[in-house]
């Protein structure tokens, strides 16, 4: 919980910002933790491949209803992951301490676990070919950078917008406003090079609840990115454009259940393809044989016109980063072009055992757990029709804005 001066508690363990505290121009944490170059160098006198992760995070959440405000400071993290390969499986530790001296003492129990291990009979040889990152900083372009804008501030503004939607509508009984900051560093490390990168991610929820005296409707605004505050400036159209569609639920009539053609906004389509398609080619569930897109690869699975693509490099976007964390410096990868189905997403470990082309997909929770292929930013790539000209095909349909209570 932030203070009522909107100052940060002093804690008695380090915080993220202790950690790696921000600077202009050069982004932060590469002469911090250059020690973790030796570290590596060390590793890699008796295992085969080694990398290291610094990664420190920290974060802000408030909630403002009628009646109420809330503000809490995200638990800060920071820790280092350490991995190992001994030529047929990776092995990986944690650590919640910075320093040199805890992190070398934990490269070095790892590498003895590592060595002590045997493969499974049959086992085939694990081959890791490192390849990036090049030496570089990486840094989300800001332009009003949150840290810089006391909380009493964010409060006021946020509330301000909260207050506009409370007012748009003589109907509306309660309006919510919800705003987050996370920011997370990260240091990577492997015998290629040392890369940093500093992403500040920013979420916005509006809801205005309406009433007729006998029902309750809502509607929501959500937006999410990378960047500052630049990012929750939400302007009067958008603000009335929920209220009416919150009032019109109250005498809209459901959908009958059945099957239908639709046109779906891209806020929808961008789950569609996430939800349905992205999950399905991530290609550590390739290796545990539960995935059946394995047996499609080269092959149709969709209209000439789908195209879906994930880009962690998209400007903008909440899933948005430079270097995977495994190391991997981020680009787009094409899922499927003109309908055919090119490839999934890969972590480290299932490119190296599937002996397929890594892409930017390692990713992990926290340092606390192993990475997985996990999307990043996923969405069909657009094509040459307008909205209007794609409502003008169907001879019957839907036209889906926004998708609410899930999918299934």
């Amino acid at each position: 919980m932030l203070g009522p001066d909107g100052r940060e508690p002093s804690l008695p363990y380090p915080s993220a910002r202790s950690v790696c505290r921000a600077r202009p121009i050069r982004y932060p944490c590469a002469e911090r933790f250059g020690f973790l170059r030796e570290v590596v160098a060390e590793m890699e006198r008796s295992v085969p491949y080694a990398a290291a992760l610094m990664r420190a995070s920290e974060g802000l959440r408030l909630d403002l209803r009628d009646g109420g405000q809330t503000a809490n400071r995200l638990d800060p993290m920071a820790g280092v992951v350490l991995t190992a390969s001994n030529g047929h499986a990776l092995h990986e530790t944690a650590v919640d301490r910075t320093n040199a001296e805890a992190v070398t003492a934990a490269a070095r129990e790892l590498v003895a676990r590592a060595l002590s291990s045997r493969p499974e009979p049959g086992a085939p040889p694990l081959e890791i070919v490192p390849e990036e990152p090049a030496e570089a900083d990486y840094a989300t372009p800001v332009e009003i950078e949150p840290g810089s804008v006391p909380l009493a501030d964010k409060l006021a503004r946020l509330e301000a917008t909260r207050r506009r939607l409370r007012d748009a509508d003589d109907r509306a009984v309660q309006a919510s406003a919800g705003y987050g900051e996370t920011l997370q560093r990260q240091v990577f490390v492997n015998r290629v090079g040392l890369a940093t990168q500093q992403v500040r991610r920013i979420t916005l929820s509006l809801v205005i609840y309406v009433s007729d005296g006998h029902q309750q409707r809502y509607d929501y605004l959500a937006r999410g990115g990378t960047g500052g505050l630049e990012l929750v400036e939400i302007d009067d159209e958008e603000i009335a454009e929920r209220a009416e569609t919150a009032v019109a639920l109250l005498t809209a009539r459901p959908v009958a259940a059945g099957m239908y053609d639709i046109v779906s906004d891209p806020s929808v389509s961008g789950t569609i393809a996430h939800e349905a398609f992205g999950h399905g080619v991530e290609t550590d569930m390739f290796l545990k044989e539960r995935a059946r897109a394995a047996d499609y690869v080269g092959q149709r699975v969709g209209s000439d016109l789908v195209t879906i693509i994930d880009d962690p490099t998209t400007p903008g976007g909440y899933g948005g980063y430079y270097i995977d964390d495994e190391g991997q410096t981020a680009g787009p990868t094409t899922i499927i072009r003109e309908g055919i189905f090119q490839r999934g997403l890969t972590d480290l470990y299932s490119a190296s055992r599937l002996g397929i082309p890594r892409s930017a997909n390692g990713r992990r929770e926290s340092v606390q757990r192993k990475a997985y292929a996990r999307m990043s930013n996923t969405f069909f790539a657009p094509g040459s029709s307008s909205r209007d000209e794609l409502v003008e095909s169907l001879d019957d349909g839907l036209l889906v804005g926004r998708a609410l209570n899930g999918m299934e």
